[in-house]
């Protein structure tokens, strides 16, 4: 697994005060955890949404804080998506001896002979399974290839993956992560073509009645004008 490794300090301005940490680059944090007291902690901006935005929900990060060292999970991201940037993080710090359970996203790989030859679709399902493992056997990922799905309705679910070693899945069995069914695009073409075809009639319907509309409101306006004429 890839190591990642982030400074930090900690911080005495708690509150609406931490928009001025995030006007002078700094992000507020929280550590917590396994025998850690919570303990508000700011960090560089740029350097922890650089290493951030390439870390896994279940990859370990080592903080090091103020010289004190503290391996931890990401366990929440809150982000600005207006400016595209993050406003606060949690890190969880956990223990080498004791288990967790994390959600690990699934990777698709590999061509189906389904899709390919019979112009199947790929409907997905889960993609990510929660699983428990000591931090030290976290898996970044788990692979999932399709490539021995060959017909439409083939398909992989939970019982399907075989989770690396010393990492046990949580999901249930029958949960679908990846199913191919039949092409829907005629049935979608089908629709529109009779979608398009009822449109002009009812558009001309409204054209006729409008026109009869102003028939009527003509004829109304001759008669009076020859009424008023008589």
């Amino acid at each position: 697994m890839e190591e990642f490794l982030l400074k930090a300090q900690r911080r005495s301005v708690i509150g609406k005060q931490v928009k001025a940490l995030r006007r002078e680059g700094e992000l507020p944090a929280i550590l917590y955890g396994s025998h850690v007291d919570p303990t508000p902690i700011s960090l560089n901006l740029r350097d922890a949404t650089r290493i951030l935005s390439h870390m896994a929900s279940s990859s370990l990060v080592t903080l090091d804080v103020d010289g004190e060292k503290h391996l931890a999970l990401v366990r929440e991201k809150q982000r600005d998506f207006i400016r595209g940037t993050y406003k606060h993080v949690d890190f969880q710090v956990v223990s080498m001896k004791e288990k967790l359970r994390v959600a690990v996203p699934l990777e698709i790989t590999g061509d189906s002979p389904a899709v390919k030859d019979f112009n199947g679709i790929l409907v997905n399902g889960l993609t990510e399974l929660e699983v428990e493992a000591f931090p030290q056997d976290l898996p970044a990922k788990i692979v999932v290839d399709i490539s021995g799905l060959k017909t439409v309705g083939s398909g992989l679910y939970v019982r399907d993956i075989l989770p690396p070693e010393n990492v046990k899945v949580l999901d249930e069995p029958g949960d679908m992560i990846i199913l191919v069914t039949a092409q829907a695009a005629e049935e979608v073409e089908v629709v529109a073509e009779v979608a398009e075809e009822i449109e002009p009639e009812v558009i001309e319907k409204g054209k006729k009645e409008e026109e009869g509309e102003e028939g009527e409101k003509g004829e109304k306006g001759e008669k009076g004008e020859k009424g008023e004429k008589a």
